[in-house]
C-alpha cells in the first residue's frame, strides 16, 4: 500500500507552504530520511525528508504550488502500484507527465509497516543571516531559498520585484531575473572642499534690546497660553467684497487689518487682558492700543495702532500700512511704536499653522495668529471645505487665568466668524 507525505507544519503560525523543488522525481528510489523536497515558508526554506522506503510513485503537487498544511504533496511505495489520487484527496500536477514505472521490482525490501502517515522530518536550509519575516537589511523580503539562488547568480535583490506575500521575493522571481539586475547605481560620493570657517557675527542694537526684552518677559512673567480656531469664511468673503469696492482707489484691506479691530472690540469686555501688573496692583489701561509685530532687517519692531476699537477698517488699515513702510524705510517716529497694551503677531504669510509668541513687557497678553487656511470641515453634518485660523493668546498668569483667556478667544470668534460687527 502506498504511504502519503503530507505538507508539515513548521511552526505554531503556519497554515500553508509553497512545493519549491521536488528533489526526487517519480519513478526514483528514495530511502527513509533521503531528501525528497525543498518547500518555503513565509520565513525560511527547508528540505522535507522522505518517512519511507521505496519508489516515488506520484508527484501530488507541482513546483511552485502552495499547498496548505497536511495536505498529501507525494505517495511513496512499491514499483508499479496504483495510486488513488482522488481517494487520498491530492491533485496531480497539470505540468509534469507521470514517469513510467520501472520494468523491475525495487531491489530494496518493502518497509515494515509503519504508523499511520506523518509529515517528513525535516533539515534546514542553510540561510543567509535575516530577521524572521525574510527582510534583509535595506527592508528588502527575501526568503532563504531566494537569497540562496541569488547569491550563486550574482543576482541583486534590490531590483528583484517580489511576486509572494506581502512582496516577498521568493524562488521563481530570482530565476527570472537578470544577474546583477538593474540594480540601483553604485552610490556616488561627492568629494567635499573645505567646509566655511565659523563666523562671529555682533549682535546689533535692535538685536540686543529684543534679546533683553525677551530674557526679562520669560524670567519675570508667567506665560499661560490658549489656542483656538476660527472659521474664516465670513472675514475672507467680506474682505474680497470690500477690495471690490475699493478697486482703483490704492487701499486693499488685508486679513490682518480684520484681526486687529476684532481684537480690539473684544478686549472692551475683557479689561484684564488690556492691562499690565504695577506693584501690587493691575492697571487696566484706558485705551486699546493694538501693537503689530512686524519683521525688519535683524529684527522686530512692534507698530502701534492707538484706539483700535474706535477706529473704521480703513483708517486701521492706511495706519499700519504707512507705520510699517516708515518701519522699514527706517523713518519710524517713537510714536509709531510706543505705548501698545495688546500685541499681535501673525506669522499667516509664511504659511505657519500656528505658534506661540512671547509677551511684550509690560502688557499681559500677545495674541498669535497663524495662516488661514483651506481645510476640509465638518457643516450640518456634511463635510465640506472651508477657511480656517488657529489663533494662540499668551496671557501674564498673574493678571489673569485660563478661563478669562477662553472667555475672551471666544468674543473674538464673534467678531471674526460675524464680520458685519465690526462696521457697527
Amino acid at each position: 500500500m502506498a504511504e502519503i507525505i503530507s505538507m508539515p507544519k513548521l511552526g505554531f503560525d503556519m497554515a500553508e507552504g509553497t512545493l519549491v523543488r521536488w528533489v526526487k522525481k517519480e519513478g526514483d528510489k528514495v530511502e527513509k530520511g533521503e531528501l525528497l523536497a525543498e518547500i518555503e515558508t513565509d520565513k525560511a526554506t527547508v528540505e522535507v525528508e522522505s518517512q519511507y522506503s521505496g519508489v516515488v510513485l506520484k508527484h501530488l503537487v507541482a513546483e511552485g504550488t502552495s499547498v496548505p498544511v497536511s495536505q498529501p504533496i507525494a505517495a511513496v511505495g512499491e514499483a508499479g502500484e496504483t495510486v488513488d489520487v482522488a481517494a487520498i484527496g491530492g491533485s496531480a500536477p497539470a505540468e509534469e507527465p507521470p514517469a513510467p514505472a520501472p520494468s523491475t521490482p525495487a531491489a530494496e525490501p518493502a518497509a515494515a509497516a509503519p504508523a499511520p502517515a506523518q509529515t517528513g522530518a525535516l533539515a534546514p536550509a542553510p540561510e543567509t543571516p535575516a530577521d524572521s519575516n525574510g527582510q534583509l537589511p535595506g527592508g528588502v523580503r527575501a526568503s532563504p531559498l531566494a537569497r540562496r539562488i541569488a547569491e550563486e547568480r550574482g543576482v541583486n535583490l534590490q531590483a528583484v520585484r517580489g511576486s509572494g506575500p506581502q512582496g516577498r521575493i521568493i524562488k521563481r522571481d530570482v530565476e527570472g531575473a537578470q544577474p546583477g539586475g538593474a540594480g540601483l547605481p553604485a552610490l556616488q560620493f561627492t568629494q567635499l572642499g573645505p567646509a566655511p570657517a565659523d563666523k562671529r557675527i555682533p549682535l546689533s542694537r535692535l538685536r540686543s534690546a529684543i534679546g533683553r526684552r525677551m530674557v526679562q518677559s520669560r524670567q519675570q512673567v508667567p506665560h499661560f497660553y490658549v489656542t483656538h480656531e476660527y472659521d474664516m469664511g465670513p472675514i475672507m468673503d467680506a474682505r474680497a467684497q470690500a477690495n471690490r469696492a475699493l478697486e482703483g482707489s490704492g487701499e486693499k484691506l488685508s486679513v490682518n487689518d480684520f484681526i486687529v479691530k476684532a481684537a480690539a472690540l473684544a478686549l472692551r469686555q475683557f479689561p484684564n487682558l488690556n492691562a499690565k501688573l504695577d506693584d501690587d496692583a493691575v492697571v487696566q489701561f484706558g485705551q486699546v492700543n493694538i501693537g503689530v509685530a512686524v519683521a525688519v532687517e535683524n529684527g522686530l519692531l512692534v507698530i502701534v495702532c492707538r484706539d483700535a476699537d474706535r477706529k473704521p477698517l480703513r483708517q486701521i488699515s492706511q495706519e499700519v500700512r504707512e507705520m510699517a513702510g516708515r518701519v522699514r524705510s527706517g523713518k519710524v517716529s517713537p510714536e509709531d511704536i510706543e505705548g501698545s497694551t495688546f500685541s499681535l503677531s501673525n506669522l499667516g504669510m509664511f504659511d505657519v499653522y500656528d505658534f506661540t509668541a512671547i509677551i511684550n513687557p509690560p502688557e499681559a497678553a500677545i495674541l498669535a495668529l497663524g495662516s488661514a487656511q483651506e481645510q476640509a470641515v465638518v457643516k450640518n453634518g456634511q463635510i465640506t471645505v472651508g477657511w480656517r485660523m488657529r489663533a494662540t493668546i499668551s496671557v501674564d498668569h498673574r493678571v489673569s487665568d485660563g478661563a478669562e483667556a477662553a472667555q475672551y478667544m471666544q468674543a473674538l470668534a464673534t467678531y471674526i466668524e460675524n464680520p458685519v460687527a465690526l462696521l457697527l
